[in-house]
This record gives C-alpha cells, structure tokens and sequence, in this order.
C-alpha cells in the first residue's frame, strides 16, 4: 500500500551509530532532494561574515566559513523572489486550469541554482513563521519541494523523484500512474505550495520520453495546487521550448535571465558592487581591502562576469591563503587559480563571444531585503 501520509517529518531520520572510538553522534547526510534534507537547509542559520566585535575565529572555523561562504545577493534573487511571490498569489484561488510558472535560464556558474535555493528557503521561512506547527504536534507542513531531473528523464523516473523527496514508498511494480496519484495526493496534504525543479533542460520533449515527461510536468501543474519554478542551463536554447509539449510549457511560463553581470551598466558597475560584497565578507588575518578592486577588470574577464565562477574563483584562493599561512589574497595567487585550457591549434568555425543579456537592478541585497517579499503575504 502507498504511504500517503500527509505530513513528510513523519519521516524524520534516525540518529547515526556514534563514530568509532569519538563518542559523537554522527548526524545523517540528507540530499536537498529529500524533505529532511530541505528542512535542515531552510532551518539552518546561513552563515555570516565577521564582524567587527567578534572574536577571532579559529582556523578549522574559518575554513569552514570560506568553504560555506555567504549568498551575495544578485538581480536575479530578488526579481525571482518579487515573481514567485505575485505567481503564488495569483494561483492561490485558481482552480479550473494550469497555475502560471517560472523559469530561470541562463549559462552554467550564472548563480541559477543558488537563486533558486534562496527564494525557496525565504518562502519555506515565511510559511513556518504564518503557520506554526501546534504546540507538541510531531508533523509539520511542506511549503517547498525541491526535485532534480534526473538523467535521461523518463516521465516515470521522474515521477519517482518526486516521490522520495517526501519519502512516499515505490516499487517497481506500480505503474506510472499510480505514483502520480500517490504523490498528487501527498503533496495535497502535505501543504505543497512550491516545487522548484532544477536541471529542466535534461527533458528533450523530441523523444518520445521526453515528451512524456514534459506531459508529466503538464498534469502536475493541473492537479496540484503550487507554483511551479524551473531552472535550467540556457533553457530557451534546448528542444524544451519546441513542439506541443514545449509550446504548452513556455506559454504558461515566465521567463528569468540569470546572465552574467556586466562589467558596467549605465553609470552603474555592478560586477564590481559585487566584489565590494565578497571582498567585506572574507575572513583573512592579513588581506586589506579593496585589494580585489583593483583587479575588477582581470576578475571579468577570468569569469566572464559569472557570480558562480567569480566566488568559486575568491573561496578557493581564501582557503589556499589560510592553508600556506599568507592570509590575503593577491593578483598573482588568483592566477595560480587558472586552469588553462589545451591551447587550440585551429580556430573555431563559429567562435560565439559572450553578450551579457541580464538588465540588473540594485547588486547587493541584504538578507532583510531579501526575505522581506515573503513576509507581507
């Protein structure tokens, strides 16, 4: 029998055996892909940059913060967070036909992803701070699915994803159909209110899997009362817009450019507003700032104005710091950062240059700011 249990922390996960010879308990590692994963993310405090009157923080823990690092605040996060908050308004009460969607496109390392996480732990927030659980109720509701595509999606490995998130009990004998009615009926009950799904350009609806799992998506839309927000690389450029299924799904959507951030835009520099940002939150004995600044040009240029290439690029060169004593960061160890490519012996047919098409607004947000759209719901 499908366990459909409206409430996933039912499911709440079992202590790991104590590590050997430590005495710790060990806490199990859940995927984001499952709800104990999701709700340790969204519960957990993100971590936060120095600040003047702390103490010292020791090396382990500063290790620690560069490889967590902070979520600067980008355009895209916030016009993402003002859409999903007016589309789930807008389909709250919409019951006759498909509730609008979402979906965020745009190059690898452009920050789609962190984006996506962001606004989905600020609404899973502001639904658990309107919504408390009742006073020693072991249940909770689930505001926010998070689901992968996976690989060579069919519309029932699909399905199937989003079955474990909530940890709804499959076998290889139930049919297609009967993990969407399950999962249909769960998330019903579960308070479901948004599915984020990321890696969308793994569906090619030309195959014949494909387009059953873009027909999947489509019913999902129609039988479940959420907003549905996708993310995937470069999604207007793929087979998902193309044909019924495709023009079924772009026609409902809305579409968000998470593009690289130019280098100047008007009178405005956002690139380097962005820099400012990440260079406030290292946490190095020795590195002075504005050092980075100076380097804004190179900095572009080395990530082709990529927020996930550009803090990829500075964590790393932070952590080497700390390890070999330097504790600041300069041109040269950025370079040592370099991976350079085998060096072509011919030129390409069709070299296409990178046109940044992302209009941002404001660069840095804070934290405040960025919830802020969630909670005068």
């Amino acid at each position: 029998m499908v366990n459909t249990r409206p409430h996933p922390a039912a499911h709440q996960p079992r202590s790991a055996p104590a590590d050997a010879g430590s005495g710790n308990t060990a806490e199990p590692s859940w995927p984001l892909t499952t709800w104990q994963g999701w709700q340790r993310f969204a519960t957990t405090d993100p971590v936060s940059p120095p600040q003047p009157d702390d103490p010292p923080r020791s090396r382990d823990e500063r290790l620690a913060y560069h490889s967590a690092f902070v979520t600067i605040r980008t355009p895209a996060i916030s016009q993402l967070a003002t859409q999903v908050r007016t589309l789930m308004i807008l389909g709250r009460h919409q019951q006759t036909t498909a509730r609008p969607s979402l979906i965020v496109t745009g190059p690898a390392a452009a920050g789609k992803t962190t984006a996506l996480l962001n606004v989905g732990r600020a609404c899973h927030l502001a639904h658990t701070r309107k919504n408390p659980a009742p006073p020693g109720s072991a249940h909770s509701t689930a505001p926010v699915a998070y689901v992968l595509v996976p690989p060579g999606a069919t519309a029932k490995t699909l399905i199937t994803e989003f079955a474990r998130y909530l940890g709804i009990p499959t076998t290889t004998r139930m049919t297609q159909t009967q993990i969407t009615d399950a999962v249909c009926h769960t998330y019903t009950q579960a308070g479901v209110q948004l599915v984020l799904i990321d890696e969308i350009h793994r569906l090619n609806p030309r195959t014949t899997t494909g387009a059953q799992a873009a027909d999947l998506l489509k019913d999902l839309t129609e039988r479940l009362p959420a907003t549905f927000v996708y993310a995937g690389i470069n999604v207007t450029d793929t087979p998902l817009f193309s044909g019924t299924p495709g023009a079924q799904l772009a026609g409902r959507a809305t579409l968000i450019t998470c593009g690289p951030l130019p280098a100047r835009h008007g009178t405005r520099e956002p690139f380097r507003d962005v820099i400012t940002d990440i260079e406030n939150a290292l946490d190095l004995t020795h590195h002075k700032p504005g050092v980075l600044l100076r380097h804004t040009a190179y900095l572009h240029q080395r990530t082709a104005g990529r927020i996930g290439s550009l803090t990829r690029l500075i964590r790393q060169a932070a952590i080497t710091a700390i390890h070999d004593g330097t504790e600041r960061i300069t041109k040269a160890a950025l370079r040592r950062r370099t991976t350079r490519p085998p060096r072509r012996t011919t030129q390409p047919p069709h070299p296409q240059p990178l046109t940044p098409t992302h209009r941002p607004g404001k660069t840095a947000l804070t934290s405040t700011n960025a919830n802020r759209a969630f909670t005068r719901w």
